[in-house]
């Protein structure tokens, strides 16, 4: 879960926050998020292709188990 965000609340001070922004005397903290951009994209490419690869590498009785577990972790919370 990303972190909350550390903007304001308050309706009056968000506005100053945004105008303060907008003229380059505060700096955004949503865009800070102190990762390397490098970093990011490599992560993200490695995400895209992870879940095919994983699914090309297992054998159909795999994939079947692995779908159902996936399935009672989703809809077996239901009270």
């Amino acid at each position: 879960m990303p972190d909350r965000s550390r903007r304001p609340r308050d309706g009056n001070q968000l506005a100053k926050l945004v105008v303060d922004i907008a003229i380059g005397e505060a700096k955004d903290v949503a865009e800070d998020t102190g990762k390397s951009p490098a970093a990011v994209e490599l992560g993200r490419k490695g995400g895209l292709k992870g879940g095919k690869a994983r699914a090309a590498s297992m054998t159909p009785e795999q994939r079947k188990e692995a779908a159902q577990k996936a399935a009672r972790a989703r809809w077996g919370k239901q009270d």
